[in-house]
């Protein structure tokens, strides 16, 4: 027993707990398991005590309640909606159109399209980030395997839209990420780029990113697959039922919630005020509040429970203070050499947000240490801007605890028929990771 700690403790434990984790979620084992697991592992096998890796995760449990209520508050909203019919609605539009084949071109592309745009528009026009994936993917799902498309395209363009805005606009999110995040954080790290167009710096990154989604509407995914045709028989009646009274509550209802959390920032207040709207109107009578609330809680549970264990998994990774040995150690391979140590960061800054499952929150912990590694190995302000933001923002497409992937799963999992780690994991990870890795690495070395 004894052998086998000085091994694990010989080992970083970064490394061990990011690895474990991942293993464990292939190996379909639950993703909250696999945190756990990860989480444990990576602390005792760090100068941390069980003691200390339990009060380490417990802190960072904490620190995740605001989201699962977030996302609890998000899927009552949600299932409010779809009581309202107008999801349906739109969904019933769209069947009654596939009567040829053209017809099922025609709805596939604009549904591509639809969803594309959305997705993009949620990082910036709209900034409201995955909220709109439980309002608007699960009433499609049903016209989507009528039209046999692959949901795993689906996922892939989802992500592309919720990750490359922020990577590369400085709008909205990406004002956060780009401006607020890195560049704040690289210069307080020692570096002027004030006078750095980021958008340049990310251009090679974002491109990696398009080609990934490119070849995964064209090529991977562009062969038609089957799903169940699962509509529940309440849907017919429900349909029957819509009003224009209750379409226009609705309406209503979604603008006053995106508005609520535009001016406050707050995902919750704006779900809650989209909520209490049903009630008062009358669409949502008093009596049936309580199951809808409930019906919401158990579609967005799991993303909830994941994400408070991926925030103690974080946390455990951040107490074990071996992120900055995992750098230093392997700046000892790169000699002075620059394609190698352009290499080894993308690499280290991909376990990274594997782990933590946040883009946002790698790059204040990489900047510090990348810096000055990146001014003693000759890198430009640009090339150093380029090589950090690509290393943060890799990992976030594929990574089993991100919030992305997490809602993007939920979603199209609605009727039961999308697998989290195959399904999403996987396609976003080989679809985008490995681009933007070879893109960030290149750009790193020509900029």
């Amino acid at each position: 027993m004894n052998t086998i700690l000085e091994l694990f403790s010989s080992v970083n434990a970064v490394v061990v707990a990011v690895i474990l984790m991942l293993v464990l979620s292939l190996c379909r084992v639950h993703v909250v398991i696999s945190l756990i697991i990860g989480a444990f592992a990576g602390g005792l096998c760090s100068h941390l005590t069980l003691k200390e890796t339990i009060d380490a995760f417990n802190t960072g449990i904490s620190n995740g309640a605001n989201i699962a209520l977030s996302y609890a508050m998000l899927g009552a909203f949600a299932v409010a909606i779809s009581k309202s019919g107008l999801p349906e609605l739109l969904a019933d539009k769209a069947i009654k159109q596939l009567t040829t084949n053209d017809a099922k071109t025609r709805i596939k592309w604009l549904l591509i399209i639809i969803i594309g745009l959305v997705s993009i528009s949620s990082q910036n026009i709209i900034p409201i980030h995955i909220a709109f994936i439980p309002l608007l993917i699960p009433p499609l799902l049903y016209v989507m395997s009528r039209l046999q498309l692959d949901r795993r395209m689906i996922a892939c363009i989802m992500t592309f839209g919720l990750i490359t805005p922020y990577m590369f606009l400085p709008v909205g999110f990406g004002n956060i990420f780009l401006n607020q995040i890195l560049l704040k954080n690289i210069i307080s790290s020692g570096m002027d780029v004030s006078h750095v167009n980021v958008m340049h710096a990310m251009a090679i990154p974002a491109f990696g990113m398009f080609v990934g989604l490119l070849w995964a509407i064209f090529v991977s995914y562009r062969k038609p697959r089957q799903y169940e045709l699962i509509r529940e028989e309440s849907h017919a009646e429900q349909f029957s039922n819509v009003s224009a009274r209750s379409l226009i509550i609705s309406l209503l209802a979604i603008v006053l919630s995106f508005t609520v959390q535009l001016c406050t920032g707050s995902m919750i207040l704006g779900a809650l005020i989209g909520f209490i709207c049903f009630i008062v109107s009358g669409s949502i009578k008093w009596g049936e509040a309580d199951g809808i609330f409930t019906d919401g809680i158990k579609m967005m549970a799991m993303i909830g429970f994941v994400m408070i264990s991926a925030q103690g998994f974080a946390e455990v990774l951040k107490q074990t203070h071996e992120i900055e040995p995992l750098v230093i150690n392997s700046a000892a391979l790169f000699a002075g050499n620059k394609v190698v140590a352009s290499f080894m960061m993308m690499l280290v800054g991909l376990v990274i947000t594997l782990g933590i499952g946040s883009s946002f929150s790698t790059v204040p912990i990489i900047a510090a240490i990348y810096v000055p590694l990146c001014v003693q190995l000759g890198f430009s302000p640009i090339a150093t801007v380029c090589l950090i933001g690509a290393s943060g923002a890799i990992g976030d497409a594929g990574s089993p605890p991100s919030d992305t992937i997490l809602a993007t799963s939920a979603g199209l999992n609605s009727d039961g028929q999308h697998d989290h780690i195959r399904d999403s994991v996987i396609p976003t990870f080989t679809h985008f990771n490995i681009p933007l890795f070879i893109a960030g690495w290149v750009g790193s070395l020509i900029l």
